[in-house]
């Protein structure tokens, strides 16, 4: 498998394992079921683990643990998040701390190579900017607070980086890579953003302003900044079916009927919409690793066999952008 470097992580794969599929976020599986998935993602070459506390309540991590009980392969790198919300500002660290704490005991390892601010960074709430997200990290108490906490658990020796996730408001989003291009410190290494064909969060936009995935993804690579592309099948809507109930009017569900062509368009070039729609995220400029949310070995064998044939050509993803309307 390709590897590129990861800001300061070198020989990291082109595709990364996340804790979604294996923490049962997508679809139900089994404990062992998902050690195998690991282990095979790691026999296949990907070496980056992407992993949170909030995938099954924990239970991504644990599969972690269980699949290497603390004795992790050579050149693994392995990601932890934290869920922060908006807490007094005297609490920001403490709460991190105990966080990456609980995570380190799951996984039975003591430092993570990444820890990730999980969730929504936006406006203050002063800035007028419309949301329906109360549970977001404020812009103010990210750079008076949260960025020197991250700092001081990387000095510790706790984590050797961490990121942010750019699932946030995107006025706010751009804000913090300025900060990171301007040389402000300290600064992520890392930002996690959407990664699909359709520039679509999906049920993840809680703002009013539009999406800008790849507007955030160009300026954070200008910025010097690594790139974590997730939802390269937003959520099931880029796959042969949805998986889960959901209501006529959920935002993915309407993405699954906007894909509609992009299925045609697959079963025309042999490749499963899954397959075609992560060799379609590998093919977007910027975007460094994508992070892969399989719940099975046959959903990974899918991945793996997208990353073997190749990024898709400015040919073809310039048809299916027409396809699903992206471009006029």
């Amino acid at each position: 498998m390709q590897t590129i470097f990861l800001h300061s992580m070198k020989d990291v794969s082109r595709l990364s394992l996340g804790g979604g599929g294996i923490g049962q976020v997508w679809g139900s599986t089994t404990r062992e079921e998902a050690v195998e998935v690991l282990t095979s993602a790691v026999a296949e070459g990907i070496t980056l683990i992407d992993l949170a506390p909030s995938y099954g309540n924990g239970e991504a991590e644990n599969v972690f643990g269980e699949a290497f009980n603390g004795r992790l392969p050579e050149n693994l790198y392995v990601t932890t998040k934290c869920r922060l919300g908006s807490p007094d500002p005297h609490n920001v660290y403490s709460t991190l701390y105990r966080s990456l704490e609980e995570s380190l005991t799951r996984m039975r390892i003591s430092k993570v190579d990444l820890m990730i601010l999980h969730g929504m960074i936006v406006p203050d709430a002063s800035h007028g900017v419309e949301t329906n997200f109360d549970s977001g990290t404020p812009l103010s108490l990210y750079r008076s607070h949260v960025r020197g906490a991250f700092q001081k658990l990387t000095e510790e020796g706790l984590i050797g980086a961490w990121g942010i996730t750019g699932i946030g408001v995107p006025s706010a989003l751009l804000e913090v890579i300025n900060d990171v291009k301007t040389g402000d410190e300290p600064a992520p290494s890392v930002i996690q953003i959407i990664t699909n064909l359709l520039d679509s969060p999906g049920s993840l936009k809680h703002y009013k302003e539009p999406a800008i995935p790849r507007k955030l993804i160009g300026a954070a690579k200008i910025a010097g900044m690594g790139t974590m592309g997730i939802r390269a099948v937003q959520a099931g809507a880029l796959t042969s079916k949805i998986d889960r109930e959901l209501a006529e009017d959920h935002p993915d569900l309407v993405d699954f009927q906007r894909a509609t062509a992009f299925r045609e368009i697959a079963a025309r070039v042999g490749d499963s919409p899954a397959c075609l729609a992560h060799r379609y995220a590998l093919a977007m400029p910027g975007v460094d690793t994508v992070v892969l949310g399989v719940k099975n070995r046959q959903e990974l064998a899918e991945c793996i066999e997208a990353e073997r044939k190749g990024p898709l050509s400015l040919q073809l993803c310039t048809e299916i952008d027409i396809a699903v309307k992206r471009i006029a």
